[in-house]
């Protein structure tokens, strides 16, 4: 339904990461947040992207989606293999993949590593680990989510490294131009690779794509900045909702 929004998490986290997020989005809109296959309460699914965005879009029906990360390519996935299930899309802190054949398979050797670092240490070890990266040094302790993070387990993350990490991941760039459905690209204004990538991605997708920027906050935008990360949603969603009941 037009007024339902489905929000997929991060790598380490679960669907309990969206809090508070999710309780400043626009009332309006039933949500829906769920958790990816090897996190959370899936934690036993172990499946490739293509398969795990079929899940999703089996869990989440007809909706307006919206992803942080890994789960904003499990979106993109999603809304590219199944249209007919996205109304609407949000991509924060997304990438398409990684187009350069070499790069891409340095990132397979990484992933796998990481894949055995995390069943080789435990969860709590790792997610801290992850956590210690640069990629997350605008994100305080308080906002990491830490206790809901060591939920997962460890054979659930590495298989989901192993399947439907960047590395595994096909790039996307090509078939940017397949989407058809209003589209919105996010990135935190300290996060300047993932600006660079979401400007990238919305002159590939064209004139139903919109960039807007969190600014003051680096990769994990939704928990550094959640309310003005809904805010920039809120808008959006506004504009959609406008768009969708004139028609």
């Amino acid at each position: 339904m037009a007024n339902r929004v489905v929000l997929v998490h991060g790598f380490t986290q679960t669907r309990r990461c969206w809090s508070p997020f999710d309780e400043l989005l626009d009332p309006r809109f039933e949500q829906c947040s769920l958790d990816a296959p090897g996190h959370g309460d899936a934690a036993a699914l172990a499946l490739d992207l293509p398969a795990a965005a079929s899940y999703l879009a089996r869990q989440g029906g007809v909706a307006i989606y919206v992803g942080y990360s890994m789960g904003g390519r499990l979106c993109l996935r999603l809304a590219l293999d199944h249209p007919a299930s996205v109304l609407g899309l949000v991509l924060i802190s997304t990438s398409a993949g990684i187009a350069d054949a070499a790069a891409r398979h340095e990132r397979v050797r990484r992933d796998e590593a990481l894949a055995d670092r995390v069943e080789q240490i435990g969860v709590e070890a790792f997610v801290d680990e992850w956590l210690a990266q640069p990629l997350f040094a605008h994100l305080s302790p308080a906002d990491a989510h830490r206790t809901e993070r060591l939920r997962n387990q460890a054979q659930g993350l590495a298989s989901s490294l192993r399947l439907a990490g960047t590395g595994a991941q096909e790039p996307l760039w090509d078939r940017l131009g397949e989407l058809a459905m209003p589209v919105l690209v996010l990135a935190g204004s300290l996060d300047p690779t993932y600006v660079a990538h979401a400007h990238r991605m919305v002159a590939t997708i064209g004139a139903n794509a919109a960039y807007a920027e969190v600014p003051g906050a680096g990769h994990s935008a939704p928990l550094e900045a959640p309310a003005a990360t809904a805010r920039v949603v809120n808008d959006w969603l506004a504009s959609f909702a406008a768009t969708t009941t004139t028609h």
